[in-house]
């Protein structure tokens, strides 16, 4: 009877193995890829910006977007970290302040919020990709508890008047005791006052839908966001409608267009799985509508936002599901 010979393993070469971080099957997009396409989705609300608000939400969104390139890669010379403004973040960080402030913010105003946005909001915790907040929401919040009257004064919209640009302190769509203050077509092409990215909120949905159709973002995100708003401002407004303005008045004015596209999507500081983009939906529209029907601001979306990146951990902790073949063993028999 002959043996047979089993045949040796062959091992791979230790000195050729790539040993690197998870994860292991990378997509064909970078970093750089992505900003991009978030800046051409933010250009229609930019362009009905620039329509309705003139060569001054020029200014703004120049300020912040230049002031934040800038500042990052001071920051980068500071701590000896190469450069990075080539891929488009800290830009996209100063867009998105520029459209949460006015047309009207004084130019320290656009520097500051671009200092604490990129410091504070993003380097402080380690860059992109390590930031647990929205770092333009943590700018805006900042200035508004620090600037109140600053950040709640807004210019009259006149369209095609480049150079107008008359102050004007008073209530936004929102801020009128629960009263409608501008029509629902004036809030739908973007012929009202607020900040540069809570007018148009036609622009804002077709960026919004550009970013869907490239799977940029998940829809559960914006579907429960805007819905939960529109069905608790709905029934509140049914049963009590001198408190609140109507569910379709909600979604249209204000910053819960932008907030729900283009904020509360942020890949870094919301959920990973579709459960927990729902959960973290539903939170903000929760709070969103509490803030607006009965707390001491007429907006709560940059509010509730933040809330919620904060439980972004523990909401992907709770829904990010078993790996295959997980048996999960009871106390009792472990021991």
């Amino acid at each position: 009877m002959t043996e047979v010979e089993t045949p040796a393993i062959q091992l791979p070469d230790a000195t050729k193995l790539v040993i690197s971080n998870s994860p292991h099957i990378r997509g064909g997009e970078t970093i750089s890829n992505i900003m991009v396409h978030v800046l051409v989705a933010l250009a229609p609300a930019v362009a009905a910006a620039v329509w309705f608000f003139g060569l001054h939400a020029v200014r703004v969104m120049a300020l912040c977007t230049i002031g934040s390139m800038l500042i990052e890669e001071i920051w980068n010379k500071c701590a000896k970290r190469p450069s990075s403004w080539k891929d488009g973040s800290a830009a996209l960080t100063g867009l998105l302040l520029a459209m949460n402030l006015s047309a009207g913010a004084p130019w320290w105003i656009c520097i500051l919020g671009s200092i604490i946005a990129i410091c504070l909001g993003k380097q402080l915790f380690g860059g992109l990709g390590y930031n647990p907040f929205n770092p333009a929401l943590v700018a805006r919040v900042a200035l508004l508890i620090g600037f109140p009257s600053l950040m709640t004064s807004w210019v009259t919209p006149q369209a095609g008047k480049w150079l107008a640009c008359d102050a004007l302190t008073g209530a936004t769509p929102l801020g009128a005791s629960g009263a409608a203050v501008a029509s629902l077509n004036d809030l739908l092409i973007g012929n009202v006052g607020g900040c540069l990215g809570e007018t148009s909120a036609i622009a804002l949905l077709i960026g919004g839908i550009y970013l869907l159709i490239h799977k940029l973002i998940k829809w559960q995100v914006p579907a429960a966001f805007i819905g939960t708003v529109a069905i608790i401002t709905g029934i509140t407004h049914h049963f009590c409608p001198e408190m609140t303005p109507p569910a379709l008045y909600h979604v249209l004015a204000g910053g819960l267009m932008i907030g729900a596209f283009f904020m509360a999507t942020d890949i870094v500081t919301s959920p990973m799985t579709a459960n927990g983009a729902l959960i973290f939906g539903f939170g903000c529209g929760i709070i969103t509508s509490v803030i607006r029907i009965w707390g001491g601001y007429p907006e709560g979306v940059s509010f509730s936002i933040l809330f919620m990146n904060a439980l972004t951990p523990l909401i992907d902790r709770y829904t990010i599901g078993k790996p295959f073949g997980y048996i999960r063993i009871k106390k009792e028999a472990a021991q």
